[in-house]
Parts: structure tokens; C-alpha cells; sequence
């Protein structure tokens, strides 16, 4: 890992720890310093509403919305075939395919690339929502363009 990509981290969790420490003593309301992400998943997805939870734990205001429908929602949103997986979220503009790490979804907020999302293709075991016991698969986030390039964003070994 590079260490500006550190840094971000290390920034982006800083932040949520002041927003949170300020919250709870009052100095100001989390919520309205949270980054709000839409989630679009289907009712009967456990790992989807795990990833949700996960996300909430990493400081975002989650918004979600259950369709049984969500090939319609990610030909709207732009998802490459070969990016899908089981959720599709937006946040500022970007969108959020599988299970993405908040802290990607975090440094993409920081850094603003001109891409159109990030994606974890499929399911990886040991991503987050994906926690299996005893197995964690390697697996990368990819940023992905209007047009369906792909560029590795960040890998998790």
C-alpha cells in the first residue's frame, strides 16, 4: 500500500473519530456530517443488509431502497456485466458496486477521480458484509469509467 493511500486511511478514520467523539459530546450532529449512501438490494440478501451495517459502522447515513428487480437498477446506474455483483449503491455522484470497503468508498470521496464508481466484482469471502469463519479470499476494488474501463483501485490479499 502506498503510503499517500495510508494516509487517507489514516485521515478518513480520524475524521469519523471526531465526528463521532463531537457527536457524543454534543459539539455537533454526526448525521449531518455523514456522507449519505443510497443501497439498492433485494429483500432477501443477507449479506447486502451486513454490508449496509458495515458501512453504518464506518460513520455513512445509509439510505435503502429493496427491489426485486436489480438488473433494471444497474443497467440505470451504468454497471458493467462484468462488474456486478448483489447490492448497487450511489453516494456523491459515484457508484458503489458489491462490497466495496468503506474506506475506499472513503479515500474515493477524498480523492474525487474522474471515474464513474468503484466495484468488487462477485462476492469475496473476508470482504466486507462477506465475512466467512476461517476464510478470506483475495480479491480487488476496481474503478470503473463511463464507458467500462477498469483500473485496480485498491487490492486486499
Amino acid at each position: 500500500m502506498k503510503k499517500s493511500h495510508l494516509l487517507l486511511i489514516v485521515l478518513g478514520l480520524l475524521s469519523t473519530a471526531l465526528n463521532t467523539f463531537a457527536a457524543e459530546n454534543g459539539k455537533a450532529d454526526q448525521k449531518s456530517s455523514a456522507w449519505q449512501v443510497t443501497v439498492y438490494r433485494s429483500p432477501s440478501c443477507g449479506c447486502c443488509g451486513a454490508w449496509i451495517e458495515h458501512l453504518k459502522k464506518n460513520g455513512f447515513e445509509v439510505v435503502e431502497h429493496q427491489t426485486g428487480d436489480m438488473n433494471t437498477v444497474k443497467d440505470r446506474f451504468g454497471v458493467p456485466l462484468k462488474l456486478r455483483s448483489c447490492h448497487t449503491a450511489l453516494v456523491d455522484g459515484y457508484v458503489i458496486e458489491g462490497h466495496v470497503p468503506a474506506t475506499e468508498i472513503r479515500r474515493l470521496l477524498w480523492e474525487r477521480p474522474q471515474v464513474k464508481g468503484l466495484a468488487v466484482p462477485v462476492m469475496p469471502s473476508g470482504s466486507p458484509g462477506m465475512e466467512v469463519s476461517g476464510r478470506k479470499d483475495a480479491y480487488s476494488v476496481l474503478q470503473f469509467t463511463q464507458d467500462g474501463k477498469t483500473e485496480v483501485y485498491q487490492e486486499y490479499q
